[in-house]
């Protein structure tokens, strides 16, 4: 197996930057994700270290060996890097079987029918295929078909496996389950893996580390713990995670405590405020917003206009101070529509 090392990557279209002055170093053995709405490059930056795409600055570096490189104009050719690669579509071939589809590039690489016959069968049975060797496409489900393609990319024993959301395609509930079992397979074989994806949920679940992009850049990288709890900045605050965000005005510190105005209330954040900031954004999660149907210490007069169920848990939109926020209770405690309330903002971050 192999790390992955982007040293400074810039991708042009025209005009447009697509990739700008990307560095990044992912570990051997290492889960990580590419995060980012569409449009943020993240595609374009798996398909650069795939070799689909020349860069046209900077450096790629697979294990030990340069791969891409902007300035020296070196080059090595998608299919001499040790990679395998899933797409979107999983582009299985539908006159093949399972068995011909995960068995191909061994019988380009002409290896003997034997050979092949022994590593199928060992793949198929690493990702639970054994009985649907004869089918073909049409006859399995989504989720079986994204194996296929697995197999297909490991059936080399690339050295790096390139995910570009293959879970897309999927319903929710087997987008969910294949989650854990591309995770368990990570685990189980220990291939360094570089996934993109536009879901937050995908991200935080299998990724060891991720880049959260956008326009080209890598906004914030880090555990997810870290992205969650700490974003770095607003974008970040909101691509992560379910946030609110209130406008304030800060009218006094002291004591190490910071008092805000948020329309006609005055409360006490529990959070730093940079000296002489008077003007501030306040991010919270939609479940830090503490609802209660007495007046608290710190508290702020809302009013509950839609309640919505979803059998562990009730979501509501309230109005507190002239700004729309979005929280949320446990099943076992409901607040009714029309019903004026009041609220409170926990763990608070400041931008």
């Amino acid at each position: 197996m192999a790390g992955v090392v982007l040293q400074n990557v810039t991708k042009k279209y025209g005009d447009v930057t697509a990739v700008s002055n990307f560095s990044i170093e992912i570990a051997d053995g290492e889960f990580f994700t590419l995060l980012g709405p569409s449009g943020c490059g993240k595609t374009t930056l798996l398909r650069c270290v795939a070799g689909f795409i020349h860069v046209m600055d900077g450096k790629i570096f697979i294990g030990d060996r340069l791969v891409s490189s902007g300035d020296q104009k070196h080059f090595v050719p998608p299919e001499k890097r040790s990679l395998g690669m899933v797409f979107q579509s999983y582009a299985v071939w539908p006159h093949m079987t399972v068995f011909g589809n995960v068995a191909y590039p061994l019988k380009i690489k002409r290896l003997s029918d034997r050979d092949v016959r022994a590593r199928v069968r060992e793949v198929l049975r690493l990702l639970k295929l054994e009985d649907y060797e004869k089918r073909y496409p049409h006859e399995l489900s989504g989720g079986q078909q994204q194996r296929v393609a697995l197999g297909r990319a490991l059936i080399m024993d690339p050295e790096v496996l390139l995910l570009d959301e293959p879970l897309s395609n999927l319903d929710a509930k087997l987008r969910e389950e294949m989650r854990f079992e591309l995770k368990e397979l990570q685990n189980r074989i220990g291939v360094t893996i570089v996934y993109v994806t536009h879901d937050q949920s995908e991200a935080m679940v299998m990724s060891k580390r991720i880049a959260v992009m956008n326009e080209g850049r890598a906004r914030q990288v880090g555990t997810p713990h870290e992205i969650y709890n700490n974003p770095g900045d607003e974008f970040v605050a909101a691509f992560i995670g379910k946030s609110n965000f209130i406008s304030g005005e800060v009218v006094d510190i002291k004591n190490g405590a910071c008092f805000v105005r948020i329309g006609g209330s005055v409360v006490e954040i529990e959070s730093r405020v940079s000296p002489g900031k008077k003007n501030i954004t306040i991010m919270v999660r939609h479940h830090n917003v503490e609802l209660s149907k007495k007046k608290l210490p710190g508290s702020i007069p809302a009013r509950v206009k839609i309640a919505t169920y979803l059998g562990d848990r009730f979501i509501y939109g309230i109005r507190a101070e002239g700004t729309a926020l979005m929280a949320q209770t446990d099943a076992g405690r409901h607040f009714k529509e029309g019903e004026n309330i009041y609220i409170r903002l926990r763990n608070p971050l400041i931008f």
